[in-house]
């Protein structure tokens, strides 16, 4: 019987409970998943404070934390190349096959619909609060951000220094006169 492998693209920037509980419901969904790390190639920006590496450590190790069994999954970074006509193209060449593509992105959503893939729009949870852009704003304010994230990365932010990163990132160049 063929597996159904379903694929949901994310910066993660970072991995957050959201994510994982989207993960999980996919999971409950499909036989295997692939993550995506979207925007592969940004790192050291506010926006995008971590590497491509980092952010996949921190999902494998909220996924192991979470019980979730390593063969159900695969994490591969994935480029931005800018060029929609062909995005689709390119994220099927630099993974396994899928048949379902999760994404709440109307643009994403289009380009699969357009090549004949399933699209299915992933629940959100607690959105407000769980998103990326929130984790790093309660990070630059000193506010509990802990609570928004797999205690597993939170470890691991810690481990790399990930705080003093965002922050350091977060102030402007003071030109001289």
């Amino acid at each position: 019987m063929q597996k159904v492998r379903g694929i949901l693209i994310g910066r993660m920037q970072p991995v957050h409970n959201g994510h994982m509980q989207v993960i999980n419901k996919i999971l409950d969904e499909v036989d295997e998943i692939i993550i995506g790390i979207g925007s592969a190639q940004l790192s050291h920006e506010i926006k995008d404070p971590f590497t491509a590496g980092e952010r996949i450590v921190m999902i494998s190790q909220a996924l192991a934390e979470a019980n979730v069994d390593p063969s159900r999954y695969y994490i591969i970074p994935m480029q931005d190349i800018n060029f929609n006509a062909i995005w689709v193209s390119h994220v099927k060449m630099m993974t396994p096959p899928f048949s379902i593509v999760y994404s709440g992105n109307s643009l994403v959503k289009q380009l699969f619909s357009e090549e004949g893939f399933e699209v299915r729009q992933p629940p959100l949870y607690d959105r407000l609060h769980l998103s990326g852009t929130e984790v790093r704003r309660r990070i630059l304010n000193d506010d509990d951000w802990k609570e928004l994230v797999p205690s597993a990365a939170v470890d691991f932010i810690s481990e790399i220094n990930g705080v003093e990163r965002i922050k350091n990132l977060s102030v402007k160049e003071v030109s001289e006169l």
